[in-house]
């Protein structure tokens, strides 16, 4: 049996670029999480017996809200609901799920790479038939009824157990506990040449990975050890927990420090590799070199072809704005387009469902393909691999020839966390009004030669997305992007993105925080940082 049940709106509710994120304790409030599901539902209009996908990262109250989920989808008409067992599904196993059922969409419970625990973060996003992010209009649908909600509908029975695998009738619905990780290991296998991957690994070849205590876990166990054939071991902080063992699931230099550590030290492994929270980003480090996100797109691009999947070549590859133009000039050589895009993997949903991409990335640690339409941390862990089966050089031979053939580009994105919001909107603000009379204007030996407040217009569909952050362009080609996160949950998040294109070999062994030093004052200048929020250094580096 179902039951309507009264509720009253939150004014809060509004998703940012991947779903709807507050702290543990906001989402608790009485119906709070009921509320946001049911504007889920109510926006993307569902045909009577659709398929839902349902799944998470396990972080804490995980299991509450998908058991609440899966009784609101059985009450709201949903004929068949598909859960991962224990709840568990990284993003992109859950957006090959959608894919391979021809479910009408998803609920993704993660906060991604945010803290966890019961004081940490928790978050819902929904994504569409395509398996990628709900695009705007959707999310925008789904505010507008929060505004509104006065009822949600559930059924009055217990969701299943969730660590049961098989199939439960619940009121109308079916509800299929599958294994989380089959599926999408058995599309990995599909993509890249698992027998030289294996060949690689038997050869002495030495990896490490380390998940975290987040979702990629399992998927790493199944995959790097057991297909592969990497010993016990390989694989560190496997277990995924509630509260990510107490640490900060994203994979950067700052929270990855102890697996950076082992790749600087004298007897580091060959290849280090390090996912977040819900496995949809990705760390890559070889042996004494840390590779920045923006580079590792512009690599796996440029050698996509060595694997399978991409042997035919790759129709065209898309970036965030804020990513560096490292892929530009793979895209130029290749003869292939190059697309700008806001922050935010929904953006490249319209390009890779019209296959004018295959290949998309973003410089915070996103890559991912055509397979699936959510960036995919070990999918970039095992092009990589294949890359290095194929080529047998280092992770320092292949960045210093790439650099040699396309020049290096220096970038770092300087985190100002948790600042105050009206600050910071104070800051952008400022920025936007001083954009027309920039242009010319000198701050040591830059000059600027554009300035603009980024905006973007869908070649597929034609929807247009503005304010998506500040472009300072210098002549020769430097640039500075201010813009805030949306994927914070206290305060706001003022990223800015530092980038200097070298194409001189002789300099392409120069630090980046020397290469970019003049770029970091000048930011400061032209943001009015410290004047503004207070703060004199950033928070995190990467």
């Amino acid at each position: 049996m179902s039951k309507t049940v009264a509720t009253r709106p939150y004014d809060d509710q509004k998703p940012g670029t991947s779903g709807l994120r507050k702290r543990v304790p906001h989402f608790q409030q009485p119906n709070y999480a009921a509320n946001f599901i049911q504007s889920i539902f109510a926006a993307a209009r569902v045909e009577p017996g659709s398929t839902l996908v349902i799944g998470g990262d396990g972080r804490f109250f995980n299991r509450e809200v998908i058991g609440l989920a899966i009784r609101m989808a059985a009450a709201n008409g949903y004929g068949r609901i598909v859960v991962g067992r224990n709840g568990i599904l990284s993003t992109p196993a859950a957006s090959n799920l959608i894919r391979k059922r021809g479910a009408s969409g998803g609920i993704i419970l993660s906060a991604s790479h945010n803290p966890g625990g019961p004081n940490g973060d928790f978050g819902i996003k929904y994504n569409v038939s395509n398996g990628g992010p709900a695009p705007e209009k959707v999310t925008e649908a789904i505010f507008r009824h929060t505004r509104t909600i006065s009822e949600y509908r559930i059924v009055e029975d217990a969701a299943p157990d969730l660590s049961v695998l098989g199939e439960t009738r619940l009121g109308d619905a079916t509800v299929e506990i599958v294994d989380p990780v089959s599926d999408y290991a058995a599309l990995m296998e599909e993509l890249f040449d698992f027998a030289k991957l294996r060949d690689l690994v038997a050869s002495g070849f030495r990896l490490r990975f380390d998940a975290m205590h987040a979702v990629t876990g399992p998927y790493a166990h199944e995959i790097l050890e057991k297909r592969l054939g990497a010993p016990a071991g390989t694989v560190i902080n496997g277990e995924p927990k509630e509260d990510f063992g107490g640490g900060h699931p994203d994979p950067n230099a700052v929270y990855a420090a102890e697996l950076i550590s082992e790749m600087m030290g004298p007897a580091a492994p060959d290849f280090g590799a390090a996912s977040d929270g819900d496995g949809d980003r990705n760390l890559i480090v070889g042996r004494g070199i840390v590779v920045s996100p923006s580079d590792s797109l512009a690599v796996l691009a440029a050698n996509a072809h060595l694997a399978p999947a991409y042997a035919k070549g790759i129709a065209g590859i898309a970036r965030s704005m804020p990513t560096s133009g490292a892929a530009d000039r793979v895209a130029e050589k290749l003869k292939v387009g190059i697309y700008e895009t806001p922050t935010g993997w929904k953006f490249f949903g319209n390009l890779l469902d019209a296959g004018k991409v295959t290949i998309c990335g973003e410089e915070s640690a996103g890559t991912g393909s055509d397979h699936v339409r959510e960036k995919d941390g070990l999918w970039a862990v095992l092009l990589w691999l294949n890359i290095l089966a194929v080529r047998r050089e280092s992770v320092s031979e292949i960045m210093a020839a790439h650099w040699r053939e396309y020049g290096r580009t220096f970038y770092q994105r300087h985190d100002y966390e948790e600042i105050d919001k009206a600050a910071a909107d104070g800051l952008m603000e400022s920025l936007r009004q001083r954009l027309a009379s920039m242009a010319g204007q000198r701050f040591g030996t830059l000059v600027v030669s554009e300035a603009d407040d980024f905006s973007y217009k869908d070649p597929v569909d034609g929807s247009i997305s503005t304010g998506q952050g500040v472009r300072i362009v210098f002549s020769g080609g430097s640039r500075i992007v201010f813009r805030l996160s949306g994927t914070g949950t206290q305060g706001a998040t003022l990223r800015v993105y530092i980038e200097r294109f070298e194409p001189d070999p002789a300099r392409h062994g120069d630090a980046p925080a020397d290469a970019l030093a003049e770029l970091v004052r000048t930011a400061d200048v032209i943001g009015e940082i410290k004047a503004r929020t207070g703060r004199e250094e950033p928070d995190v580096v990467t």
